[in-house]
């Protein structure tokens, strides 16, 4: 989850003890998660716990975000056309219907990479679910309770178009303009990082370790 911030992983990956934490401020380099886990595994460590980030994205796959847009867009149109020429040959058989190819999840995909590279068998577990799903809190009845009854008087008092924030002890409205204006990302100098390069928990990049 988190899409392309890397702050719930990172969080997550923290609390849960996990061993390596990939997330999409740092492109990941493949061989150095497989030597972490490697050098865990000579070290007696039986098994180790790897976070990704809904967007974390490899040394290879940042270089080619980087291609020019007119690039990019050329190659979409490409594959829609081989996509589209695919499913007209299958339909064109009564007993073959039409179909689409499902993409492969980040997770299993680097699962099935670092498997090859470690010869360890790797599980995937999705949150998905079970993650939205968990038994709330009080402080998350409060949260909820306080933000949807603010939220109604927001829109009692003709307010629209605003996200309700909570600040200090207050709920107050902030314009939607100001919420998507820019981004919060993970940067190399938060504590958070540092508290994960302090219990040797990987990021996947051979320069933080």
């Amino acid at each position: 989850m988190g899409h392309r911030a890397g702050w719930l992983a990172l969080g997550a990956g923290i609390a849960g003890g996990a061993d390596v934490i990939l997330i999409p401020e740092i492109p990941y380099d493949l061989e150095v998660v497989a030597e972490h886990l490697q050098e865990r595994k000579r070290t007696g460590k039986r098994f180790s716990i790897v976070v990704v980030a809904e967007g974390a994205l490899s040394r290879e796959e940042q270089k080619n975000l980087k291609k020019g847009r007119d690039e990019i867009r050329q190659e979409a149109r490409r594959r829609k056309k081989r996509k589209a020429a695919k499913n007209k040959i299958h339909s064109m058989d009564p007993k073959t219907p039409g179909y689409h190819l499902v993409e492969e999840p980040k997770a299993s995909r680097l699962a099935r990479q670092l498997q090859a590279l470690t010869g360890t068998e790797a599980r995937v577990t999705s949150l998905g679910h079970v993650q939205r799903g968990g038994v709330p809190t009080a402080f998350d009845r409060l949260l909820c309770t306080r933000l949807g009854t603010r939220a109604a008087e927001l829109l009692a008092e003709g307010i629209y178009n605003v996200m309700v924030a909570v600040k200090g002890d207050v709920c107050e409205p902030v314009a939607l303009e100001k919420v998507v204006q820019e981004r919060k990302l993970v940067t190399l100098d938060h504590p958070w990082i540092r508290s994960a390069l302090l219990v040797d928990t990987c990021l996947g990049a051979p320069f933080i370790r």
